[in-house]
């Protein structure tokens, strides 16, 4: 059964995809013009049309080489945290704490580059933003609402209660409309920030909450003589959470933290919603283009290949991650 559905729909798609497909063309009726029958092959010219604008999103032309040098400095600030083997591996993860503010000061500008409003980002590059963001920052700030879940203190573990069942509670669209239109009611007076600054906020404190309850479940598989273990050694509490803890709860949620990384990721496609133009958004509203309309599964192909790529990617590493961690044989 599952041999004939492969058969039925692979070889249909690959003529469709690749066999027939046009790759350079003007509009999408110079490209049905070249084929034996309009629409029986991929029109792939729409995207080599628009892979600048799905790139770079509304980002100036003349400015964009601050974006290619983002992307060549976010890959050489991964691969310290990725390959622990890496020489002079404790200065390349000084490096890759400093990237975000070393990107933000080149995306944006200032002090001495040309400033760029964040209202220019977009498509790949907004998509990137928002996920390596959201993923960065919510971890940390998840292991401490786990902790904080799990204090003693009747005070601290009600406030951390209390936002974790909140955000989990609530729809992400629902918290993407607070910040498209409530959030800087909460500021001081006077005090405007960028609507990519308010998302970035609500996607943190978002993805933050769901971490919470991964770790908080890795943290309490850990046995009770774990932490007799730290008592007997006269360790502290922070000491015993540092060094004991939290290095086998991390290990036990590992599947947990990367389904939750991978579905933080896809669900940023929510931006769309408030007007911000991701991949997706920029794609949906390429096809209103009278030039290339009725071309929308070559765009929403394209965008379901480049999250699948992403998300694989996380996937694997964290079955390699898993094997590497294991300690049972």
């Amino acid at each position: 059964m599952s041999f004939w559905l492969l058969w039925t729909i692979i070889p249909p798609f690959f003529e469709w995809s690749v066999l027939n497909s046009i790759f350079t063309a003007d509009s999408r009726k110079e490209c049905w013009d070249q084929m034996s029958t309009p629409g029986v092959g991929a029109c792939w010219a729409f995207i080599n049309d628009r892979v600048s604008l799905f790139t770079y999103g509304f980002y100036p032309k003349p400015l964009r080489w601050r974006v290619d040098l983002s992307f060549v400095l976010l890959v050489l600030a991964v691969v310290p945290i990725l390959y622990e083997k890496l020489p002079y591996r404790k200065y390349g993860l000084l490096y890759s704490a400093v990237f975000p503010f070393i990107a933000g000061w080149l995306l944006i500008g200032g002090l001495g580059l040309e400033p760029v409003s964040t209202d220019q980002f977009g498509g790949i590059m907004l998509t990137l933003i928002l996920g390596i963001t959201g993923i960065t920052f919510s971890l940390p700030i998840g292991i401490a609402l786990a902790l904080g879940r799990l204090s003693n203190m009747p005070t601290l573990r009600m406030l951390c209660v209390l936002f974790i069942e909140f955000i989990r509670g609530v729809p992400l669209i629902t918290l993407l409309f607070v910040a498209s239109t409530m959030l800087n009611y909460f500021f001081p007076p006077g005090t405007v920030y960028a609507l990519l600054t308010r998302v970035l906020i609500i996607l943190t404190l978002f993805g933050s909450a769901y971490m919470a309850e991964v770790i908080r479940g890795g943290l309490q598989a850990i046995s009770k003589g774990q932490h007799e273990a730290g008592d007997s050694l006269g360790l502290t509490y922070w000491q015993a959470q540092r060094l004991i803890m939290l290095p086998q709860a991390l290990k036990i949620s590992i599947p947990g933290i990367v389904n939750t990384f991978i579905g933080f990721y896809k669900d940023t496609t929510l931006v769309l919603i408030i007007g911000m133009m991701d991949l997706l958004g920029l794609g949906y509203s390429s096809l209103g283009d009278i030039k290339w309309a009725g071309l929308a599964n070559e765009v929403y192909l394209t965008v379901a290949l480049f999250y699948f790529i992403c998300c694989f990617s996380m996937s694997r590493y964290s079955l390699y991650l898993e094997k590497k961690l294991h300690t049972g044989h």
